[in-house]
């Protein structure tokens, strides 16, 4: 029997046929760079924002090895409530108006640029009390499995997981 199909080999065989494996970031300060850079090409995520008046919108923007990175819009008096992320490590950015990370004595507001970076285990609860929308950017890694919902005494109490902030100039 003829076919007009022929196999050449196993493509798996021949390694510089393959595509290059995609970058992946390694560290904190490299997940924290991802956000920034797509922050900072609101060409990629602008045109995807919409406002849900029920509650906060979210959309899953793009996946890589190992994390996911979602934006959020939040209309006025949306909050997320009080949660953690599991074994999910993170990055929120703020990327248009302001947002209140309560965990802990203190709330933070946090204005567009912010970063809040956080390890497994942190606690807290984001709300948007200003009286315009705001939009965030989320990266998780690995990308978020669970989101364990807490009682607000939880996030009064605070959590020792938060590495850090950062806000750009």
């Amino acid at each position: 029997m003829n076919s007009d199909v022929q196999i050449a080999g196993d493509p798996l065989a021949v390694p510089h046929l393959l595509p290059p494996a995609p970058a992946h970031p390694a560290t904190v300060a490299e997940f924290a760079g991802l956000a920034r850079a797509v922050a900072d090409d609101p060409a990629s995520w602008a045109p995807l924002v919409q406002y849900d008046a029920t509650s906060r919108w979210y959309h899953r923007l793009r996946t890589g090895p190992g994390y996911e990175v979602w934006l959020l819009s939040w209309l006025p008096g949306q909050g997320s409530g009080a949660h953690g992320h599991g074994p999910s490590s993170g990055v929120l950015t703020v990327l248009r108006g302001e947002l209140t990370e309560r965990s802990g004595s203190a709330p933070r507001v946090l204005g567009s640029g912010a970063q809040r970076v956080f390890a497994p285990g942190y606690v807290h609860e984001v709300v948007n009390d200003a009286l315009v929308p705001a939009v965030s950017l989320h990266v998780y890694f690995p990308g978020l499995t669970e989101m364990p919902m807490h009682d607000a005494g939880t996030v009064r109490a605070g959590t020792r997981a938060c590495l850090g902030t950062a806000v750009a100039g």
